[in-house]
């Protein structure tokens, strides 16, 4: 018996395999790809606590121009974002260990896990930088 491969003829198309649009995007997976997201930013953010350390460690003159950068806009927007992407990629890894013991992978509680990970993470940071701002 021949194979189907040795037949003459037109061939069928392959069948392609389900590609993004075919899915849709649930707290889950967004929770998922910001975890990546904020894990890469902490590699950042622990060049900009290099940066800090290795300013405090030499001359006033160079920790002050870290300290000009950090006290601007954009100095205190970018510590904010990293101070963030420490909150919630920790309660995230908190997160995949309850998943790793087995509990919370049943629909209702894993979606409720997935807003606990981006609620807690805003409300750590916002309670972090009101006590720093507190105690300034």
């Amino acid at each position: 018996m021949a194979s189907s491969d040795a037949l003459p003829g037109p061939r069928r198309p392959r069948p392609l395999s389900p590609h993004l649009s075919v899915y849709r995007l649930t707290m889950t997976m967004a929770m998922s790809i910001v975890h990546r997201i904020t894990g890469a930013a902490l590699y950042v953010g622990v060049l900009l606590l290099a940066w800090f350390l290795i300013a405090a460690s030499a001359d006033a003159a160079t920790f002050a121009v870290f300290s000009g950068f950090i006290q601007s806009f954009i100095g205190r927007l970018v510590l904010f974002g990293f101070t963030w992407a420490l909150f919630h990629h920790l309660i995230g890894g908190i997160r995949h260990i309850v998943w790793d013991s087995g509990y919370g992978l049943d629909a209702p509680l894993r979606d409720q896990m997935a807003w606990a990970t981006l609620i807690g993470g805003f409300a750590l940071t916002i309670v972090v930088w009101g006590v720093g701002y507190a105690v300034r």
